[in-house]
């Protein structure tokens, strides 16, 4: 479920309070927790060479409430989840709206002072099985809320997850509306069509899924899960986690299989895509080192839900998706965890991405190239009245030989963050 936040910010909270505090009155839950987190976010995206605009600069300052119930007691138990959200406007200008962290008008492109919204899951438990209705974060390879910009993208419908078998955990889903990082109402669900890849405006209200993981070992975690958008898009996802003591340190394996083709009618066209990535990262003290590949395959590129990103081997790179048709994508990571060197919450990452033989004849013809370099360095206070404090700061060099139409163009991107999390109960 979710409440359209028409009323001051206080509402919402007041809203959030009230509802679990007579939950909890009512001595029908147990283990409930409230959290609040502040975000405070920066992105700035310089375009390079020709450009229809020149930036896209925003800085922002949102502030997420959870509020979660524990169960009743009995054979089944019931709940409730609530999620209140604020985005507040810091600095924007119309010339420089579309960083996805605030919303804004689309003819005047100013972007709006505040947006809130208040989203709310009805929850019961059996054993180990747990099942809500409304609000959902999910976050599986094939359907991931993301959490890459001020206020996290949430979806409608009704999810099960499962760990009543031994080792595995299991996931059954229904979505019929999806509410993006930058918007505070639901609509249908469609999928991101960057580059022109598909059909735009096709949209559908029943998205399933279905899968979960298998640990094998305590080395080795196997994962499949299928979906599918009516009538727009299936896909079936299989992954592979194995951590293989190698000298000194040990050698983690990372494989992602997505199978993707058109469902029904196919409304947003052809999808026939298969994404085949693996990640070796060798890790030794404060130390990981990584090298992976990538590849499209088939006649359409990667398909995965807008608002979000795919989760494939170029996962949070901040510029571009790098699942173009045909596309071949080389990386390499290396990590940093100054733990190593007494400085405990102090984290460093450097990556390379290169990406060749795209196929976008729209978009400038075939054996088209992109790349990417991101840097990062993060801390977490360990200690004193602001343990906890997260600061992290992105930057990301991007560059492709596309056309100016197309969706991604050359930059240099920097983002940075500050969260605060408090923890009343």
């Amino acid at each position: 479920m979710k409440v359209l936040m028409s009323s001051p910010w206080l509402c919402s909270l007041g809203t959030a309070g009230m509802l679990l505090s007579g939950i909890t009155q009512a001595a029908l839950v147990s283990d409930s927790t409230v959290t609040l987190t502040s975000r405070n976010f920066y992105l700035d995206r310089d375009y390079k060479g020709e450009t229809p605009y020149a930036a896209a600069r925003e800085w922002a300052q949102g502030f997420i409430l959870r509020a979660n119930s524990g169960y009743t007691e009995g054979p089944v138990g019931f709940g409730l989840d609530l999620t209140g959200m604020l985005g507040l406007k810091l600095d924007s200008s119309p010339d420089r709206t579309g960083t996805q962290l605030l919303a804004y008008n689309a003819k005047t492109r100013e972007a709006r002072g505040a947006y809130s919204e208040l989203g709310a899951a009805l929850k019961a438990k059996v054993s180990n099985t747990r099942v809500s209705v409304g609000t959902q974060f999910p976050n599986v390879p094939v359907l991931a809320s993301s959490p890459a910009r001020l206020l996290p993208q949430s979806f409608r419908g009704a999810y099960l997850i499962s760990e009543d078998v031994p080792d595995a955990t299991l996931h059954l889903g229904r979505m019929d509306r999806v509410n993006l990082r930058d918007s505070t109402d639901y609509q249908p669900i469609y999928i991101a069509s960057p580059n022109g890849r598909f059909i735009a405006g096709a949209t559908s209200e029943k998205f399933d899924l279905l899968g979960g993981d298998y640990k094998w070992s305590p080395s080795l975690t196997l994962r499949y899960f299928h979906v599918e958008l009516d009538n727009i898009y299936k896909q079936d996802f299989a992954g592979v986690l194995h951590t293989l003591p190698v000298g000194p340190g040990k050698l983690k394996t990372d494989i992602r299989l997505f199978n993707s083709q058109e469902d029904g009618r196919a409304e947003a066209g052809r999808v026939d895509n298969l994404s085949a990535g693996a990640m070796f990262t060798y890790q030794l003290g404060g130390h990981s080192l990584g090298v992976g590949y990538m590849q499209q395959s088939g006649d359409s590129a990667m398909v995965y839900l807008a608002g979000g990103e795919p989760v494939v081997l170029s996962d949070g790179t901040m510029s571009a998706d790098f699942v173009n048709p045909k596309e071949r994508t080389w990386a390499v990571r290396y990590d940093y965890d100054f733990a190593a060197q007494d400085i405990p919450g102090l984290t460093a990452m450097v990556r390379y991405l290169h990406g060749s033989n795209i196929e976008l004849p729209q978009l400038g013809g075939s054996n088209l190239t992109e790349s990417t370099k991101d840097f990062e360095l993060a801390y977490v206070v360990q200690s004193g009245p602001v343990k906890g404090l997260a600061l992290r700061a992105r930057q990301n060099f991007y560059r492709n030989n596309l056309s100016p139409a197309a969706t991604f163009r050359s930059d240099n991107e920097t983002r940075i963050n500050i969260d605060y999390t408090w923890k009343f109960w």
